[in-house]
């Protein structure tokens, strides 16, 4: 060894640096076992209530007679240069099994050829309907209507984002109750009635918000989901697995506390007349879909009202992830960042006099573990593998670390696998079982490492107030679903009937 480098060590081993080298060391291992450990114990609480709502709803949505009661939905559909999937993702929403809907696509300001796809495929033409501006947005150069397909409506407007789209839409719907799904995404027959179910069920329910699946590896025909499949490269693979985890057990377990801080933008359902009393969607977020719920979460805290915000656990909604590394880490980078605007705009809410679970728990656990939970494991990753091979960190306590850092990230991967085996069972034939299993052990050898370096990174972005653009964020799709994944993927589709034999 280096002299300099040599005398360096010794004096961090015998100076005044060792206590401080010691409390590091241990500060890392304690996070990473308090953070797999609350995991560990939302996982409980989300497999006692999967397990119970399988027995409550293994049946049918609703007994025939009693369809005809659901409150009419209005489907809320942004779209920018979504050419290639838009068309698909309507006609999928158009084979819904519910009585009343409506289907209102944004187009907002598409460069390619989004507008004539849509117009070509519903024969959409130019109505003089009366647009109600209630929530102020770019502007809207038409509304398009179809009189082949009557249920499908399309808005024209220039370019302002996501958000600025979903509230050009809110303005346009009929219904009290609207749902947002993305454009590259594809429904199940039953997946609207299963998350508009909570509103029949309990007055007091705002927002409901339903599962995402990975598409990537399955079979679309005629806008429906023929084939469920893994995809067969191993990043949309690990995809799977983190998929699972966040919506099996992470947001399955704030639910049952009325704690839930995030209905993703994919596909949830709300009540119009709430969102709007709020502003609607905020602009100048990348994280809008998060942050409306905080919103909601705040604002109806504030006014003392007796509200439920909930998640329904079948997996109802599939969405294309991406495959390449630049592609997926844009998307990190973007949630990251969405997460902090989302928690610092809102921090009010953590620790308020009438905060109830929402801004007593699940706030500060989302600041402490989401937030700062990259800039932790990041610097405790590269600060106890520099200690290590300076030998400043004995083998035991390097050893506890990475038994804390990986092998409880291990654990909690291999149970959100077999919660999906043992509840909606989508995935039944052994080799997926394996393939799933291998995918859930391997994610923890650089991926997870991988995505807290892209989420450490969109903190300092957000930190320093860099790149504040909240437009469209688009990655790339390989688009391998519209194709047949094979007849070895061959599944029934339906959960419920998957799992019919179920206790």
């Amino acid at each position: 060894m280096n002299p300099y480098l040599s005398a360096t060590v010794a004096s961090l081993q015998h100076g005044p640096w060792e206590h401080l080298l010691v409390s590091m060391q241990w500060v890392f291992v304690i996070y990473f076992v308090a953070i797999n450990l609350g995991y560990l114990i939302l996982n409980y609480i989300s497999a006692y209530q999967i397990v119970r709502y399988m027995r409550e709803y293994r049946a049918n949505y609703l007994p025939p007679g009693l369809r005809d009661y659901q409150p009419p939905v209005s489907i809320v559909l942004p779209a920018h240069n979504e050419e290639k999937s838009v068309v698909a993702s309507v006609h999928s929403l158009l084979q819904t099994n519910y009585p009343e809907f409506e289907i209102v696509v944004i187009n907002d300001g598409s460069s390619d050829h989004t507008r004539d796809a849509l117009i070509e495929a519903f024969g959409l033409v130019k109505v003089p309907e009366a647009y109600r501006a209630r929530l102020h947005t770019a502007e809207v150069k038409g509304v398009y209507a179809s009189a082949r397909y009557p249920r499908v409506r399309m808005v024209d407007k220039a370019n302002g984002g996501k958000s600025d789209a979903i509230n050009a839409g809110v303005n346009c719907v009929r219904y009290p109750l609207f749902c947002v799904v993305d454009a590259d995404c594809i429904l199940q027959p039953e997946s609207l009635s299963r998350v508009v179910r909570p509103f029949l069920e309990d007055r007091r329910v705002v927002a409901s918000g339903g599962v995402l699946r990975v598409l990537n590896g399955c079979s679309v025909a005629n806008g429906m989901l023929s084939k469920v499949g893994l995809p067969d490269r191993w990043l949309p693979s690990f995809q799977v697995i983190e998929y699972l985890r966040a919506f099996l057990f992470g947001r399955m377990g704030w639910s049952p506390m009325n704690a839930l801080l995030i209905i993703s933008g994919a596909f949830g359902v709300f009540y119009k007349e709430r969102v709007i009393a709020i502003g609607g969607y905020r602009d100048d977020t990348v994280g809008e879909d998060m942050d409306l719920v905080v919103r909601l979460h705040r604002n109806l805290r504030d006014e003392k009202r007796d509200y439920r915000i909930v998640f329904v656990p079948d997996p109802v909604c599939w969405t294309e992830v991406p495959t390449d590394v630049a592609s997926l880490a844009h998307q990190r980078v973007r949630w990251q960042r969405g997460l902090a605007e989302s928690l610092w705009s809102n921090i009010g809410l953590m620790f308020n006099r009438y905060g109830g679970a929402v801004g007593w728990i699940a706030f500060p656990f989302m600041l402490v573990f989401e937030f700062l939970g990259p800039l932790i494991e990041v610097v405790g990753y590269v600060s106890m593998i520099v200690l290590a091979l300076a030998g400043l960190v004995p083998l035991k306590s390097f050893l506890i670390f990475l038994a804390a850092a990986i092998g409880m990230g291990m654990l909690l991967s291999v149970n959100a696998m077999l919660l999906e085996e043992l509840s909606f069972g989508l995935y039944a034939r052994p080799m997926q079982q394996l393939r799933l299993f291998l995918v859930a052990v391997l994610e923890n050898f650089g991926y997870r490492q991988m995505n807290s370096c892209w989420r450490f990174y969109g903190t300092l972005l957000w930190l320093f107030g860099l790149r504040k653009h909240h437009r469209w964020g688009h990655i790339n799709r390989d688009g391998s679903w519209q194709h047949d994944a094979g007849e070895e993927e061959a599944m029934p589709i339906d959960p419920h009937a998957a799992r019919s034999s179920q206790p």
